[in-house]
């Protein structure tokens, strides 16, 4: 339960700071007077990095850092972009706001580590239910607490301290769940050795090395998993970024709208990882899934429904997607592919997320 609970909290900070731009969407463009397109741009920042470096990040922790090292150092580029991220918007200065830049580059690289330490640690059955959900239905609630108190945070440092530097001061409040996982990152490093060597869980010396090239041994099957993660995730991302603006005519509805995706994952992860588990048929869940996330969409254009109603879909839908379809990385590809693979699936979903966000 240690090693789970830490593998948990590993992207806790990732999460929570990387929708700091869509808890304070008004309080960023008001303070540093951006219109929406610059704002946007703040997560194509943190997405065309890892275009190119969420492949090389899985193929580093396959054959050079591994996953004890990997995770620590791009635990740290996330706190570090973060604070510069923070200290632009404390000085006012947009350029340095490439602290987003900076925070990504370890962001999808460490989701890459989480889930390749998933896999070493929980295997077949586990792997759903006790891994997939209970670590991504954890993770996603770092967006959710986010979401849900950084503009109090930022009510209270504006009234509190009463500085011209309030959201660069709220920003730097917010690095402390990056320093939180990093210090998860260093515990589970540890534990993760300390197993080896109790263990004896040694590489095969016959085992099979990586390569840059296996990615073109990539069955039809990867590949098409790769088309759906890209598809669904530019569907769901961008739309809560921009949740603020959509939700205008209520103030709670405006607050809590966006984030009920993410509320919505911590009841629905364990019951549907174990249905999942129990009745198999991924793809099933995952049509299903990507069909109720459209309807979703349909009620929001088309009917005058609570926005609530469709939003809730959504986060069911959200959450079953995640707990079929990123296991069946693990079935499709060698265990010596796997952050490899699942590095390259996170580079073609962050180029999705990066061209959506510039349109």
């Amino acid at each position: 339960m240690i090693v789970l609970s830490l593998m948990c909290f590993l992207s806790f900070g990732n999460y929570f700071c990387y929708d700091n731009p869509a808890a304070l969407h008004n309080e960023i463009i008001a303070d540093l007077d951006l219109n929406e397109a610059t704002y946007m741009q703040l997560y194509a920042w943190y997405s065309w990095p890892n275009v190119i470096l969420c492949f090389f990040g899985g193929f580093l922790l396959d054959r050079v850092l591994g996953v004890r090292l990997g995770s620590i150092v791009f635990s740290l580029f996330v706190l570090s972009g973060q604070l510069v991220f923070a200290l632009g918007a404390t000085l006012e200065k947009m350029w340095l706001m490439d602290g987003r830049l900076i925070f990504g580059i370890g962001g999808e690289s460490l989701a890459v580590a989480q889930n390749t330490y998933a896999v070493l640690w929980f295997k077949e059955k586990e792997l759903n239910l006790v891994v997939w959900f209970f670590s991504y239905h954890i993770i996603f609630q770092g967006s959710t607490v986010n979401m849900n108190i950084m503009g109090p945070v930022y009510g209270w440092v504006k009234q509190g301290i009463k500085s011209d530097r309030t959201l660069g001061i709220s920003l730097f409040i917010a690095a402390i769940t990056c320093v939180f996982s990093l210090g998860c990152a260093l515990v589970l490093a540890y534990l993760d050795k300390r197993a080896e060597r109790m263990l004896e869980r040694k590489k095969d010396e016959n085992e099979e090395v990586v390569k840059f090239t296996d990615v073109k041994h990539f069955s039809f099957q990867l590949w098409m998993v790769f088309c759906v993660c890209v598809g669904y995730y530019v569907a769901v991302f961008p739309f809560i970024g921009l949740g603020k603006s959509l939700f205008l005519y209520c103030l709670q509805t405006l607050i809590s709208s966006p984030s009920i995706v993410y509320i919505l994952s911590a009841p629905c992860s364990p019951v549907l990882g174990f249905l999942v588990d129990r009745l198999g048929y991924n793809i099933f869940w995952v049509i299903l899934a990507v069909l109720s996330t459209l309807s979703s969409h349909g009620l929001l254009a088309f009917t005058f429904l609570n926005p609530w109603v469709a939003m809730c879909i959504m986060g069911v839908s959200y959450s079953l997607l995640a707990c079929a379809l990123w296991p069946m990385v693990a079935f499709l590809v060698p265990q010596h592919q796997l952050a490899t693979a699942y590095g390259f699936m996170q580079s073609i979903q962050n180029l999705g997320l990066a061209v959506i966000s510039l349109l």
